[in-house]
């Protein structure tokens, strides 16, 4: 396995790592790492030291235009009474993403990752999207924007449809701002269910490159306003 040192910002070829397997370990989470990481598809992700980073084959990704709104979340929509905003409270988020959960042990959200992100988000790199009930955070989603690539991270809800509010949202967002690619990761039935399909690796990496080439500059995504606003 790859190990990184602490002050080179260098990767292993991409298309050559394991499928289900940490690509490398080590390194740190600097924001110039993390930035570099992203651009190349790699991303941090471990429950305790050392870093693990991953690539994996096959990869879920989603296309903003190919977003699917079913039924039952088509009318929690209609109804929505949640008030949306962007990058208003993304350490509340980050947070409450790495709150306990019934059907996890622990998370992967430590400390380190949070400074990390937050770092991210001052520097306009990381973005938030909440979901308000009378002054409360009941639901959120965060994430890191290059280019015009979002890779999503996690997200939360305390409320019925709140996380998936939020990811409507954000998908409108990203549309208008000419993004193309929303990388999920790894897949999952939730992600399926909203439109995400998983794809090679190798298609996955041609995709990113003509993604994060689009010249949308990183920066506070404050004025957003949401489509159920």
């Amino acid at each position: 396995m790859f190990w990184l040192a602490p002050d080179d910002l260098r990767f292993p070829p991409v298309h050559y790592g394991p499928a289900d397997a940490p690509l490398a370990v080590g390194g740190d989470l600097s924001a110039a790492r993390l930035v570099r990481a992203y651009s190349l598809g790699i991303f941090p992700w471990y429950n305790e030291p050392p870093i693990l980073w991953w690539s994996p084959d096959p990869r879920m990704v989603l296309a903003p235009n190919d977003l699917r709104i079913n039924r039952s979340l088509r009318r929690a929509l209609r109804t929505n009474t949640l008030r949306v905003s962007f990058d208003t409270a993304f350490p509340a988020v980050i947070r409450a993403c790495a709150a306990p959960r019934k059907d996890q042990a622990g998370t992967w959200i430590t400390t380190e990752i949070i400074a990390a992100y937050e770092e991210l988000f001052a520097l306009g790199f990381a973005h938030s999207v909440e979901c308000w009930s009378d002054g409360h955070l009941v639901g959120g989603v965060y994430g890191v924007a290059i280019g015009g690539a979002f890779f999503g991270e996690s997200m939360f809800s305390t409320v019925n449809n709140a996380s998936k509010i939020a990811f409507v949202e954000l998908v409108a967002a990203l549309r208008e701002r000419g993004f193309a690619l929303i990388d999920c990761q790894v897949a999952s039935p939730h992600m399926a269910a909203l439109g995400a399909s998983a794809i090679a690796r190798s298609r996955f990496l041609a995709q990113l490159e003509m993604a994060i080439a689009l010249p949308i500059a990183p920066g506070s995504w404050r004025a957003c306003v949401g489509i159920s606003s």
